[in-house]
């Protein structure tokens, strides 16, 4: 089945996804495009926090997709991910079944069997409500680092072919090929297979100017001279050897609640109260504050 185009050019996508205030870069545009015009998924990986999931998010904000999101974690299989069977509901089905048989119905196990094996009783999950939905999707494949290997490989038979099959209903095919994003946060190496199967994008911090952009774009009413100085000190931070370094919607978190507290700059006494915003481990906020102190003469 060949895609249906959604995007015209590279300009476009990246025109597209500032209208929804994400600040794409040429690179990430450029893989977008090819993502929808080749039908393959994207593999994302990166740092925690770089934007990854928005993507995605902003695809289909863009697009006027419907989203659908898999958040992957350990123990996930096809119950919670494909599909899954009502037991419940079959269950009172066969239990009316018998009480009609009782009342001298005749008993016909083969009808029974159709009708509990049957639309009514399908509980459908992310990735089967992907392939089935009529109108345009995108589909968000959250964490898939997560996951064990054996639903990696169920993520591989879906996303070759975008079909699923079940069973006892046979072969569902996908209406229209939805927009695939996976991302992973590096927590172990994905296999060949499901890298063959997707383009590749890495997305790393932002520059800068792109991070002030991004924090202009998303904090109304912060001034330029704020939202640099935020930055510059968000930057300095991921420098320093942290448990883990501030992400992009941490440094929009500090920029919201210093616009909040009404400061028009931020000296090293408020960029030190304040480093809870930016940091979740004690021992990174104490090397931070060390790092602040001794930087603050200058």
């Amino acid at each position: 089945m060949a895609p249906t185009p959604r995007f015209g050019s590279v300009p476009e996508v990246r025109e597209g996804l500032r209208t929804v205030d994400y600040l794409a870069d040429e690179g990430i545009a450029g893989v977008v495009y090819l993502a929808d015009r080749l039908g393959k998924p994207v593999l994302i990986e990166g740092p925690a926090g770089t934007g990854k999931t928005e993507l995605g998010k902003s695809v289909a904000s863009m697009t006027g997709s419907r989203l659908i999101r898999l958040q992957c974690y350990e123990g996930l299989d096809e119950s919670k991910a494909l599909y899954e069977w009502n037991y419940k509901k079959q269950l009172l089905r066969i239990q009316a079944q018998r009480v009609a048989e009782e009342d001298g119905a005749a008993a016909n196990w083969h009808d029974i069997e159709e009708d509990i094996f049957s639309e009514e009783f399908l509980l459908t999950r992310p990735l089967l409500e992907a392939i089935r939905a009529d109108e345009p999707v995108v589909l968000l494949v959250d964490e898939v680092d997560r996951v064990e290997v054996e639903t990696e490989a169920l993520l591989l038979e879906v996303l070759s072919d975008y079909q699923v099959s079940i069973p006892e209903l046979g072969t569902v095919s996908a209406h229209q090929i939805p927009l695939v994003f996976l991302t992973s946060n590096n927590t172990r190496e994905l296999s060949e297979a499901l890298k063959r199967r997707c383009l590749y994008l890495h997305i790393d911090y932002p520059d800068l100017e792109r991070e002030k952009e991004i924090v202009l774009a998303r904090v109304p009413g912060i001034s330029e001279h704020l939202a640099d100085q935020i930055v510059r000190i968000v930057r300095s931070l991921r420098t320093l050897e942290l448990k883990k370094h501030p992400s992009i919607s941490e440094t929009l978190d500090w920029a919201r609640t210093l616009l909040l507290l009404g400061l028009e700059g931020i000296d090293a006494d408020q960029a030190k109260a304040t480093l809870h915003i930016l940091l979740k481990y004690q021992s990174d906020i104490a090397k931070a504050t060390k790092e602040l102190t001794v930087a603050e003469p200058a």
